[in-house]
């Protein structure tokens, strides 16, 4: 990228494209014309930068690494009338000359974002945000509930007290515990598993609450309803989906979606050699985590159905074991998704394969 040059003879109306580093408070811009010369390299704070986006003529190209409070600024430009560009800090690195600081940031974003084979993030809209923040909220309270039963599990073997698994046994079995004047309870340690038990259950409700909000939406939303059409697909992980890839028209393939999502072969070919190794394990743990289990559950009933899509898998499983084939039907579900997606259609289990 150019130099500034002639700054004195430059307006806010060549500026063609700018690249933005955001933060929470103190936010960098470098501003680039139609041949790529730097017009100016401003620092300004929130207010600020909202006006200078408004200054900004029509179309121009605002350019920021897909992280936190990306997507509402990047709402902010488009209705302003400007071209966004979401991309992952991972690829802009490269293009960072010099040592790492805001000014050489924004500088990268800049030059980036004119890369013709760069990969850009869809600006989500508030609704998946809030979607997304569920699923974020919903996976909080379960891991705290996990270590909430985890210690009262501990707590009761220290007095010799076996309690079973799941949350509400454990509730069943620790209002017997209290009950019980024999046991050498203290009523210190009675107050203190009391008090346990019922941070416990609130918790408890508090994912409930969640899960009833979740399915609520998958039910109102239509795309939601096509996608648990696929067996290993349900409410979480439609609404999951859908909040993190849209209508998927950022990916070119169902594979590329699949990749994004981790779970496809890892390579290690050199020399025209080709070497797969595991699936990647890329991108959204939470996504892949969801899609894997849920090709579980769809796995253990597909020798009761008599589908080709259910036939493959089965066959897939005695071949190669119960992993490897959930990790496949993950994979072909999540190609699935996005031709249910992008094409708005509805779900066939004998769909013939390309293959076939």
């Amino acid at each position: 990228m150019a130099g500034v040059t002639n700054t004195a003879e430059r307006t806010v109306n060549d500026i063609r494209r700018v690249g933005i580093d955001l933060a929470k408070k103190v936010f960098h811009v470098t501003a680039v014309d139609g041949r790529g010369e730097v017009v100016e390299r401003k620092r300004t704070r929130r207010a600020g930068l909202q006006s200078y986006l408004t200054k900004l003529p029509e179309g121009c190209v605002v350019a920021m690494e897909a992280c936190g409070s990306a997507h509402h600024w990047g709402r902010l430009a488009e209705r302003l009338g400007h071209e966004v560009r979401l991309m992952s800090p991972r690829f802009v690195v490269p293009y960072v000359k010099s040592n790492k600081n805001d000014v050489n940031d924004a500088d990268a974003i800049a030059e980036a974002s004119t890369r013709p084979g760069m990969r850009y993030v869809e600006v989500k809209s508030a609704q998946r945000q809030h979607i997304q923040q569920l699923h974020r909220a919903r996976q909080l309270a379960v891991k705290e509930r996990t270590a909430h039963c985890n210690q009262l599990h501990g707590f009761l073997l220290e007095y010799g007290i076996e309690a079973p698994k799941g949350v509400g046994a454990v509730l069943r079995r620790l209002a017997e515990v209290l009950e019980d004047a024999d046991n050498e309870l203290c009523g210190n340690a009675r107050a203190l598993l009391w008090n346990l038990g019922d941070e416990l259950r609130r918790l408890d409700e508090r994912v409930k609450g969640f899960d009833v909000q979740i399915v609520r939406i998958s039910r109102e939303t239509p795309a939601c309803q096509r996608l648990e059409a696929i067996p290993g697909v349900g409410p979480l992980s439609s609404t999951a989906l859908l909040a993190a890839v849209g209508e998927a028209r950022e990916f070119r393939s169902g594979r590329e979606l699949a990749a994004w999502l981790g779970i496809v072969p890892r390579q290690r070919s050199t020399g025209g050699r080709s070497r797969l190794l595991g699936i990647s394990k890329r991108g959204d743990r939470y996504l892949r985590y969801l899609l894997i289990h849920g090709a579980r559950s769809a796995l253990r009933t597909a020798k009761r159905r008599s589908d080709r899509r259910s036939q493959w898998a089965t066959e897939v499983e005695k071949r190669r074991g119960t992993n490897i084939a959930a990790v496949a039907l993950a994979n072909k579900n999540a190609r699935t998704v996005w031709a249910v997606l992008t094409q708005e259609s509805s779900f066939d289990a004998n769909y013939p394969s390309r293959a076939a």
